[in-house]
């Protein structure tokens, strides 16, 4: 059976790959020749687990969601990476990079950040290994996370806005890109998400496979069984989702259904969603899925959760869905806020936004009644609480 990981190439199917500056490949080269080495060497693997465990407070629960099971007829389980120390998964490849970084001799982090949890989450790393943390940010996420905005400068890290496009994430992107260009030497890059030039998607997957991992260990512990009849997870740039499946991306038992942004709706021109709208194209260093016009320019998405207003999707979920490995919904902005609320109101949970669109996917679904479910909570909701507010009667 063909593997749907990634090949020595950096190629998932006809995407990903390797698309940058000739002023930037010799960084990308030196990090593709580093990053397994490392990762597979003791020293950063004891380091790696210390963090998780003592640090960050892995692992998060398995939690049974009562109510959830009794409505959709159904055992469903909520992964709780809200639970993380800065309250999302965003920490645990954050950790896993400035360790990367360090060993290669790099003591300078830039990054960028849509709804600021991967701000915070590199900030709070480099504030612990005392390494220099810029994040940059899109001024329209900045004002509507203002909270992250603030954690990240009492951590010590340098935020700047990025006014240009939509002001949010994929330009926050671009002007990281733009200062790693200008500090190749000294500086490491630490993408928030499945995206990127290789090896960028396959590292932040492996690094973020640590939810699988538990979730196989805690599915035997709960149901006697390591596997789940479906997996669910939201989907931006997608990096909680590729640590939610990855060690179950080849096993066919389990059946993958991931929520994208469809923000007012896919038939709008305010959405996110890249695999239902998206075209094959080139975006941030790899071949991928992109919202694009006819012309070949990249389209501004929109959606009312910062972390999913991305146009393009990593390579590895371009590939999972073209070929059907995947189910894709398209869940709106309405849909996200209901299924949160829901959520608040009978389990007692209050997600981010981004998870609110994985737990909207839930009323498209069909569960048959001894089905096993589990569902990723990426993050919690304590960042959106301004945006919630004005959707409560």
């Amino acid at each position: 059976m063909k593997s749907y990981q990634v090949s020595k190439k950096g190629y998932y199917g006809a995407f990903g790959g390797v698309f940058v500056p000739e002023t930037l490949r010799p960084c990308v080269e030196q990090l593709r020749d580093s990053y397994l080495r490392i990762m597979k060497s003791k020293v950063f693997k004891d380091e790696f687990h210390r963090l998780l465990r003592d640090y960050v407070g892995r692992p998060t629960p398995l939690t049974p969601a009562k109510s959830l099971s009794e409505r959709y007829g159904c055992r469903i389980y909520l992964k709780r990476e809200d639970l993380n120390h800065t309250g999302a998964h965003k920490i645990n490849n954050a950790i896993g990079q400035a360790l990367i970084a360090r060993h290669m001799g790099k003591r300078r982090i830039i990054a960028e950040t849509g709804a600021g949890q991967h701000g915070v989450a590199a900030a709070t790393v480099c504030a612990l290994l005392g390494m220099e943390c810029t994040v940059y940010m899109g001024k329209a996420d900045m004002e509507r996370q203002h909270a992250n905005v603030q954690r990240m400068k009492m951590l010590g890290a340098k935020v700047v806005a990025a006014a240009s496009g939509s002001m949010t994430l994929k330009d926050a992107t671009n002007e990281a890109i733009d200062e790693w260009s200008s500090h190749p030497a000294d500086t490491y890059y630490m993408i928030g998400s499945a995206v990127g030039p290789h090896p960028y998607p396959d590292m932040v997957a492996r690094l973020q496979s640590v939810i699988s991992k538990e979730i196989k260990k805690q599915l035997r512990e709960h149901e006697g069984r390591d596997y789940p009849d479906y997996l669910i997870a939201c989907i931006g740039g997608g990096s909680n989702a590729a640590g939610t499946i990855y060690h179950y991306i080849d096993d066919k038992r389990v059946q993958i259904v991931l929520a994208e942004a469809a923000g007012k709706g896919t038939d709008t021109p305010f959405s996110a969603a890249t695999i239902h709208l998206g075209r094959p194209g080139v975006l941030h260093g790899a071949h991928t899925l992109v919202m694009q016009d006819d012309n070949g320019t990249v389209a501004e998405p929109y959606s009312i959760s910062a972390g999913l207003d991305y146009p393009g999707i990593g390579p590895m979920h371009a590939d999972l869905a073209m070929r059907h490995r995947t189910t894709v919904l398209a869940i709106n902005d309405d849909e996200a806020v209901k299924a949160a609320l829901a959520l608040t109101r009978t389990e007692g949970i209050i997600p981010a936004l981004e998870s609110a669109h994985a737990l909207g996917a839930l009323d498209h679904l069909n569960f048959r009644p001894d089905d096993i479910a589990v569902l990723t909570v990426s993050g919690r909701g304590d960042k959106d609480m301004d945006t919630y507010l004005k959707h409560i009667e």
